[in-house]
């Protein structure tokens, strides 16, 4: 796979006012698919027409050729050495996103008669629950429903249960713009599940925390079609047999992620991306951008507390989706509508919360927060 070469900023056909520039490109805060690196996008364009020189496009190569078989293994050694992911675990590609994860691991990690505890701290994390009890007696051990979710409970407050097959979390909560910044602790010998999916590879992670890791890989590691599973082998090898074979994680793992046609051309650009990575110098230095580039929008939303107001409380603000409102529904109508004219997209939060959310993951450049932070001072003083 080509080297990709560091970057300041992506996406730099936009003006720093948000304007769309002359290629047509705006500050896309969509919460996915989301922003892709400009370097990326182009080695894709060259790579669609002729992939490494072999006359045949990475849409065309054959998933049991030798030149996809070593993208496939490339990719899976970049995500690797991006999360230092230690042996014992296996880096998987499968499909079904996130969603189908949901369903993936109780069938798998739950035994007959057993149960797992669930940390419900937003939308996703509740579908994750309720898709568990298709497999058993789930047990909630924390959630801030009743909070609005505008909260990651303290450790103080989650409540397990005895014997859970495992402890399932989401890391970060796109909705309501809340995120981990610890790992919790877990019961002694339970494995701990995340779905990573929105805040995978942002900051350093250490895997070795967790049993299974999953993330559709759409938002921080790729585009739609891929889902990347970072799994314990000894948990491989647990997972039930009474299962149909393709919906066992062993399955994939025995095949090298290739017991029939993969998402190819979805985990190349996994491999692309995590390559670039670890061209910008690795996790660190994602995490230090990231937490500067939301500071430009918290700073914004503070500045301006009687007129903006954040949905998270300020703890467990989310470094990857910004949610907050104005004082008004009608306010935030208009808001959107004249940042949109602005070249700032996709900023209409999610119709459980309402309000605004800028998702800025990894590939989104500073100049759009900083862009958007200067339409919400102008904002507010023209509406204030």
């Amino acid at each position: 796979m080509t080297a990709l070469t560091p970057a300041s900023a992506t996406h730099t056909s936009a003006h720093g006012n948000g304007v769309a520039g002359p290629g047509g490109r705006v500050f896309n805060f969509s919460a996915g698919p989301s922003v892709l690196p400009d370097e990326v996008i182009r080695q894709i364009q060259e790579d669609v027409w002729n992939y490494k020189g072999s006359g045949v496009g990475i849409l065309e190569h054959s998933h049991r050729g030798r030149v996809y078989e070593a993208c496939l293994a490339d990719a899976e050694a970049a995500v690797r050495k991006v999360g230092t992911v230690p042996a014992g675990y296996k880096v998987l590609f499968l499909t079904g996103g996130a969603t189908g994860q949901s369903h993936l691991v109780p069938a798998n990690l739950v035994p007959k008669g057993g149960h797992a505890d669930f940390l419900v701290t937003g939308y996703w994390s509740e579908k994750n629950f309720e898709d568990g009890k298709f497999y058993g007696p789930m047990h909630a051990a924390a959630n801030t429903a009743d909070r609005k979710h505008a909260l990651i409970p303290g450790d103080d407050e989650i409540r397990y249960s005895s014997g859970p097959a495992y402890v399932h979390m989401t890391s970060n909560n796109t909705i309501y713009g809340t995120q981990w910044h610890r790992t919790p602790r877990v019961p002694a010998g339970v494995p701990l599940v995340c779905d990573a999916s929105s805040d995978i590879y942002s900051r350093p992670i250490d895997v070795s925390q967790y049993g299974l890791i999953y993330a559709g890989a759409q938002k921080n590691l790729g585009t739609t079609g891929a889902t990347v599973v970072i799994v314990r082998e000894d948990l491989v090898e647990r997972g039930s047999k009474d299962i149909p074979r393709m919906q066992q994680l062993r399955t994939f793992a025995k095949e090298s992620s290739m017991p029939n046609t993969p998402p190819h051309f979805a985990i190349y650009t996994v491999g692309l991306v995590a390559n670039w990575i670890l061209a910008q110098g690795g996790l660190a230095v994602l995490a230090q951008r990231n937490a500067d580039k939301a500071k430009v929008l918290y700073d914004a939303i503070d500045r301006h507390s009687g007129f903006y107001q954040g949905h998270a409380r300020r703890e467990d603000r989310s470094l990857m989706n910004v949610t907050f409102r104005c004082r008004t529904a009608e306010l935030d109508e208009k808001f959107c509508k004249e940042a949109t004219a602005a070249g700032l997209d996709t900023l209409k939060g999610h119709r459980s919360v309402g309000g605004m959310r800028a998702s800025i993951y990894n590939a989104f450049p500073r100049a759009g927060c900083v862009a958007l932070a200067q339409f919400m001072d102008e904002f507010a003083r023209r509406n204030g």
